[in-house]
C-alpha cells in the first residue's frame, strides 16, 4: 500500500480564521497539494473577494479546484464531487496524502457524508407552485407534510426555496426526496482526517474586518465592476462583498454603509459555519486565538493533531 492511499486531509474553519498560511506549512510538510473547498474560488475573476491564494501562494504549493469555471456557469456541490475524484486519485496514485482546505460545509459534508444529486431544476414548475402559495399561504408545506413528512420536518414552515425544491424532487421523481437521499447519499471511499482552526469570536470579527478594509484597498469595487461585464450567473453575484458592492454601484448606499454591510453580513456568515462545524463529527479542533504567526500556529497544529502521525512522502 502506498503512503497515501485511501486516506485525505481536510483543514477547515470559519471563514478568516487563517486557514490560508497554515494549509501551505502543512502542503509542504506532507509534500503535498491543496485541494480548495471554497464554493466561490472555483469562479475565475473573483479574486480579492473571496481572499484567493495569491499566484506566489499557488506557485508555492500546487493548488485544485481554484479559477475552474467562468461566473458565468452554474456549479453545484454534485459537480464539485466529480471534479474532485481524478485529482484525489492522481495525488494518491503519487503516494501523496491531499489536502483539502476550506470553509464550505456542504463540499466538505458531500465528500465525507455523501451527496444527493437531485434532479435538475424546472423553472416552470417552480413557478407554478409559488403561484400556489401566494393564492393560498401555507399550502405548500401542507403538502409535504403529506408527501414527505420526514423532510417537512426537517424544514421551517417559511423556508419556501427549501419547500418548493423539496417538492419539486416529488413531482419529478414520484419519490419523497427523504427516500432519496437515504437510498443514494453515500461518502467517498476514504478515511478522512479533519483538523478545524478556531478562535475566539470577537478576535475573529476583528480579523474579519481588517480583512474587508484590505479588501477594498486592494480593488474589490474595481473587480466587480470588471465581473458585471462579463454577465454573471445570479449565484457567484450573490456572494458576501460582491452583492454589496453592486448595491454600492447602483447607489443604493455610500462606500462606509458597504463595507459595514460586507462585514456585518461575513461576521454572520461565520457564526453560521460554527454552527455547521459543530455538527460534525471527529473534527480536531485547534484554538489559536491571539496567534498570528504562520509557523507558530502550524506547530500548534503538529502537536495538538495526528498530523504527526500522518507519513511524509520525501
Amino acid at each position: 500500500m502506498k503512503k497515501g492511499e485511501n486516506r485525505i486531509l481536510i483543514l477547515t474553519g470559519p471563514t478568516c480564521v487563517g486557514k490560508t498560511g497554515v494549509s501551505l506549512l502543512i502542503a509542504e510538510y506532507l509534500c503535498t497539494e491543496i485541494i480548495s473547498a471554497d464554493s466561490m474560488q472555483i469562479y475565475r475573476g473573483m479574486d480579492i473577494g473571496t481572499a484567493k491564494p495569491s499566484y506566489d501562494e499557488r506557485m508555492r504549493v500546487t493548488h485544485h479546484m481554484i479559477d475552474i469555471v467562468e461566473p458565468s456557469e452554474r456549479y453545484s456541490a454534485g459537480r464539485y464531487i466529480d471534479d474532485v475524484i481524478p485529482i484525489i486519485k492522481t495525488l494518491h496514485d503519487k503516494g501523496r496524502i491531499p489536502l483539502v482546505v476550506g470553509g464550505t460545509g456542504l463540499y466538505i459534508r458531500a465528500m465525507t457524508r455523501g451527496i444527493f444529486e437531485a434532479p435538475s431544476a424546472d423553472p416552470m414548475l417552480r413557478e407554478y407552485l409559488k403561484e400556489l402559495e401566494e393564492s393560498s399561504p401555507g399550502i405548500l408545506y401542507e403538502k409535504l407534510q403529506e408527501l414527505d413528512p420526514d423532510k417537512a420536518s426537517r424544514i421551517k414552515p417559511g423556508d419556501l426555496r427549501r419547500i418548493i425544491r423539496a417538492l419539486e424532487v416529488i413531482l419529478k421523481t414520484g419519490s419523497p426526496m427523504s427516500v432519496l437521499e437515504r437510498k443514494f447519499t453515500k461518502p467517498l471511499p476514504y478515511d478522512f482526517i479533519k483538523i478545524g482552526l478556531t478562535r475566539q469570536r470577537r478576535e475573529l470579527y476583528r480579523m474579519i474586518e481588517e480583512r474587508v478594509d484590505e479588501m477594498f484597498e486592494q480593488g474589490l469595487v474595481e473587480e466587480v465592476k470588471r465581473l458585471l461585464d462579463k454577465n454573471p450567473s445570479e449565484t457567484p453575484m450573490q456572494a458576501i462583498g460582491y452583492k454589496e458592492v453592486i448595491g454600492y454601484l447602483r447607489g443604493e448606499q455610500s462606500l462606509e454603509e458597504t463595507k459595514h454591510l460586507i462585514k456585518k453580513a461575513t461576521k454572520r456568515y461565520a457564526k453560521r459555519q460554527f454552527t455547521w462545524f459543530r455538527k460534525e463529527p471527529d473534527i480536531q479542533w485547534v484554538d489559536i486565538t491571539g496567534m498570528r504567526d504562520e509557523r507558530k500556529i502550524f506547530e500548534k497544529v503538529l502537536k495538538e493533531t495526528t498530523l504527526k502521525e500522518l507519513p511524509i512522502l520525501k
